[in-house]
């Protein structure tokens, strides 16, 4: 009788002991799992889409003179990747980066590739620098300069917010005499963002771009 008392209290401290243990093992396990930093959440990479997914068919008008397109130059605040937004309601001056949002490359660059793309449908497009040779004779095409002054998501309120983009074009020629100006023109346009995040003016950037290049071609085919 007393061996059998004797084992009941071994096999009951044993059990608390190792349940015991298993407590501590588990607190321990949960400091240490709180003392590990939370992995770092990886900010979303945007731009404005694949582009042409397919060999545009072929243009039957007439092909427009060849075109050098310089190296688009942006406002200081502008020479990054940071997806920018303005609170016109509350303090329109301060330019705010998204936290989670980048661009796949700064502003300037992507107005340009889509700028080269967009021209190059209809006619020869450039670099800077770069001359064309046109019936045997070697001529210097026209050059297009663009300023980026304003690439931001512009909230009007809290829920309401639009892509503005405003830039400059020039063009000018190259001449014995130096550089003759062709044409100066603004461009400013906005279109509405779908939603109140980096998301939504992403998607109206990327359109008020799109439009941007459509005015300026058209611009182009109306000088002389």
């Amino acid at each position: 009788m007393k061996n059998t008392i004797k084992s009941v209290a071994n096999y009951s401290i044993n059990t608390w002991a190792i349940a015991r243990f298993g407590l501590i093992c588990g607190a321990a396990g949960m400091l240490v799992a709180c003392a590990l930093p939370a992995p770092p959440v990886r900010a979303e990479v945007y731009d404005f889409g694949p582009g042409a997914v397919a060999t545009p068919a072929t243009n039957r008008m007439a092909p427009l003179p060849p075109l050098a397109l310089a190296e688009v130059e942006a406002a200081a605040a502008l020479d990054s990747t940071a997806v920018l937004y303005r609170l016109a309601y509350a303090d329109a001056q301060a330019l705010r980066p998204y936290a989670q949002a980048r661009w796949s490359m700064p502003p300037a660059q992507l107005v340009r590739q889509r700028l080269r793309e967009h021209l190059g449908t209809r006619r020869a497009v450039l670099n800077s620098g770069e001359g064309a040779v046109i019936d045997g004779v070697r001529v210097s095409p026209w050059q297009l300069r663009i300023d980026l002054e304003e690439f931001s998501q512009l909230f009007e309120s809290a829920t309401a917010s639009t892509g503005l983009v405003r830039l400059r074009a020039t063009v000018v020629q190259a001449t014995p005499q130096g550089e003759k100006l062709i044409g100066q023109r603004a461009v400013i346009v906005q279109r509405p963002a779908p939603s109140a995040d980096a998301a939504g003016g992403v998607r109206a950037l990327t359109a008020s771009t799109d439009a941007a290049v459509l005015e300026i071609d058209q611009w182009l085919q109306q000088l002389r």
